[in-house]
């Protein structure tokens, strides 16, 4: 008996050994309280739901010079909250315009509505069906957020994302969405040696087989949004607000046009993420020299 319970204790102790080089479960999203999430995986372990507990705070109208784009995402989200029709949305084109802002303000506006916001990396799209599997029967209102989302030739999580869009054999829960953002419309590469194997048919043009087969997935998002580049009037306008909303009140001078233009100019971009920029650099710079801390 006494060789017995020995064995049983250095059982025990090998089995709490072993038990210290694993991590502990992962405990259950709160999706009751908590309106953000990433999709994390760490070394090489099964994915988890990982809690943001400070999300991005930028507002529905901080978001300048979109209105067209905000004021049909913004439908879109509201119909998909109240169990109505509604449709992915892919929002592409230039960097810096607030693609992927206007994402994050949803998330403010409509977070006590039951929104809830999971940010997925692009590489960790092949878990996708997965991820999706979690939200069947929850009362939330889930949208997967995809940035910046491109794709090279055979990758594996383009297949996934095409799978719970609509082509897979396991309808995707009805209370899911996918708003993905992009730089490119049909988020693969182009190459001029597809677009030779385009040919005449009846006066329509048929596409080749390669470049079908990149436009297919961007068709699946139902709702295309398109982000251009601000034109002059646009981008100072925008300089005006986020000035204003840092306190300053005499925005509209020759100085600061001049100024908010010269910044644009040197990096190639009037767009809202530029403004943003400049009148963070202005009001601070203004701020330090009117307390006399200027050099």
């Amino acid at each position: 008996m006494t060789d017995l319970q020995d064995l049983i204790e250095r059982g025990e102790t090998l089995l709490a050994h072993i038990e210290n080089h694993f991590p502990a479960p992962p405990a259950p999203p709160d999706w009751q309280n908590v309106p953000a999430f990433r999709w994390r995986k760490r070394n090489n372990q099964q994915g988890q739901f990982q809690p943001v507990p400070h999300p991005h705070r930028i507002r529905l109208q901080d978001l300048q010079g979109i209105d067209e784009q905000k004021q049909q995402i913004d439908r879109n989200t509201r119909q998909f909250l109240q169990k109505k029709p509604a449709n992915n949305v892919l929002l592409w084109g230039t960097r810096g315009t607030g693609k992927s802002s206007l994402i994050k303000a949803l998330l403010n506006e409509y977070a006590a509505q039951g929104l809830r916001l999971i940010e997925v990396e692009k590489h960790d799209l092949i878990d996708l069906p997965d991820i999706v599997e979690v939200f069947y029967n929850r009362p939330e209102r889930f949208i997967i957020f995809c940035d910046d989302l491109s794709f090279e030739q055979n990758d594996a999580s383009y297949r996934a994302i095409k799978s719970v869009l609509d082509s897979s054999i396991s309808a995707p829960p009805d209370n899911v969405l996918i708003y993905a953002t992009s730089n490119r419309r049909h988020l693969l590469p182009e190459y001029l040696r597809e677009n030779l194997q385009a040919q005449t048919i009846d006066g329509e043009i048929h596409h080749g087989e390669a470049v079908e087969e990149k436009i297919s997935l961007s068709e699946r998002f139902g709702l295309w949004l398109s982000f251009y580049p601000f034109k002059q009037h646009e981008y100072l306008a925008i300089v005006r607000y986020w000035l204003q909303q840092f306190g300053m009140t005499n925005t509209d001078t020759k100085e600061i046009q001049h100024a908010a233009l010269q910044w644009a100019l040197k990096r190639g971009s009037r767009s809202g993420r530029s403004a943003w920029q400049f009148a963070k650099d202005w009001a601070g710079r203004t701020s330090v020299e009117h307390n006399g801390f200027a050099e």
